[in-house]
């Protein structure tokens, strides 16, 4: 992983001070590219701890087609708690208490809990408008019905490997203000191309906004795994995961954590493990799914803008 840290530095060391939508304020450089060959090990970083089961469980999340964020809440996932819960006390003309606060987390803590247990208020206030995983199972055709991209991209590469349109976009322009109004945040990684070549499947990421520090690890991962996934259900090898980054960005309250973290000496990667029996992209569970010899560094906590 000292293409991800060697990226950390390039910001540090090139980025231009920017302003942004949280008033955090960022370092940011424009238009990066890093590469992962998969033959190599996961990519999980290894100079902190990586939470993959988080990972997992969001990617599973992503692959169930839904916005909203009540299976997260019951498998203890809390990535996406921030944006339902701000959208949740701005609605209801409620005191904002200041983000990562104690009062903050607790009534965060008491909101999330309520989603995971009542599902009529999950309905209700769980739902982050159509993100990510309702572009990619359910996009709007414009004639009423939708468009499964997920499963015309694998039909794709078991038939017509060779077409250069095997194109999932979380992306949908019509959409974005639905995202906004629920107290979403519009897809950061937008778009994503798979590619066949000596019997490897390859993916190319492209990522409008990348938090590096917190968010890229994740995002680092959780496409690995579904390369892998889908690698496996249409019977190739893995390939490279290819990462385009264009405002990619360390916020002002992460320097601190990054430096720490470039302190560290890189260890050796882990390796996944799938369930050779899944067979389905719709088939796979949590525990068709692990990490092995992984051995991380301890984890370095920094808050999240919201």
């Amino acid at each position: 992983m000292r293409q991800y840290l060697s990226l950390l530095q390039d910001i540090l060391e090139n980025g231009t001070t920017k302003t942004d939508r949280t008033d955090t304020g960022t370092k940011s450089v424009f238009g990066r590219q890093v590469r992962y060959d998969l033959a190599d090990g996961f990519p999980a970083v290894t100079t902190k701890k990586l939470y993959f089961s988080s990972v997992v469980h969001e990617l599973l999340w992503f692959l169930k087609g839904t916005g909203n964020i009540e299976y997260l809440a019951k498998n203890n996932v809390h990535i996406w708690d921030e944006w339902p819960f701000k959208a949740y006390l701005e609605k209801n003309n409620l005191p904002i208490p200041e983000v990562n606060s104690d009062d903050w987390k607790s009534q965060m803590k008491e909101f999330i809990g309520r989603v995971a247990s009542d599902h009529e208020f999950a309905i209700k206030w769980g739902d982050l408008g159509p993100v990510y995983g309702v572009q990619w199972r359910r996009w709007p055709d414009g004639k009423g019905r939708y468009i499964d991209q997920i499963s015309r991209a694998i039909e794709m590469i078991k038939t017509t490997p060779d077409s250069r349109r095997i194109i999932v976009s979380a992306w949908n322009a019509a959409e974005i203000d639905a995202i906004v109004e629920t107290g979403g945040l519009p897809p950061c990684h937008s778009l994503f191309q798979f590619y066949v070549a000596d019997d490897k499947l390859s993916l190319h990421l492209y990522q409008r906004s990348a938090d590096t520090f917190l968010g890229v690890p994740f995002n680092i991962a959780s496409y690995s795994l579904l390369l892998a996934m889908i690698a496996q259900v249409t019977s190739l090898k893995q390939g490279e995961f290819v990462h385009t980054l264009a405002d990619t960005h360390i916020y002002s309250n992460h320097f601190e954590q990054v430096k720490e973290q470039l302190s560290r000496t890189p260890k050796a990667l882990p390796t996944l493990w799938l369930n050779p029996m899944i067979k389905s992209i719709d088939d796979f569970t949590f525990d068709d799914i692990k990490l092995e010899n992984y051995n991380p560094d301890p984890p370095i906590k920094a808050p999240i803008a919201v």
